[in-house]
């Protein structure tokens, strides 16, 4: 059966807790992805920042990037997905949170994120358009 580790994007970085959001809308650009995992100092996944978010919760609401922290952005405990979970437990987590990333962790470490991207090249046809048709309502 396929795991998160077989299908994930490797090598996940993080921004920090005290980064600006201004610094992880850099880092988004450089490594042209529109979510971060966001990581406090004792490298614990704190979260997940999108570009939305910055563009929604900063720019819109008239705050300087400058002075938001990534940490801030941070809302609740991060959904994730264990490294060597199956892809069905993905699909259902995706729909049931109505994410569209997750970060993938084995044990307590980021292993990198796995994307409905990342699922749609991966899977048959059926899974993927039940993944697609759960998170579009």
């Amino acid at each position: 059966m396929t795991k998160a580790r077989d299908i994930m994007t490797a090598g996940a970085e993080c921004v920090r807790t005290s980064d600006t959001a201004l610094d992880a809308a850099r880092r988004m650009a450089e490594l042209d992805v529109g979510a971060v995992p966001i990581c406090g100092e004792d490298n614990r996944l704190k979260g997940v920042l999108t570009d939305r978010d910055i563009v929604v919760k900063v720019l819109a609401a008239g705050k300087d990037p400058r002075a938001i922290r990534a940490g801030d952005l941070a809302q609740g405990e991060a959904v994730t997905i264990g490294a060597d979970d199956e892809a069905e437990e993905i699909l259902r987590t995706m729909a049931e949170h109505q994410v569209r990333r997750l970060p993938v962790i084995d044990g307590h470490d980021l292993v990198g994120m796995v994307s409905q991207a990342d699922v749609a090249r991966s899977l048959p046809n059926p899974q993927t358009g039940d993944l697609v048709e759960a998170l579009s309502y």
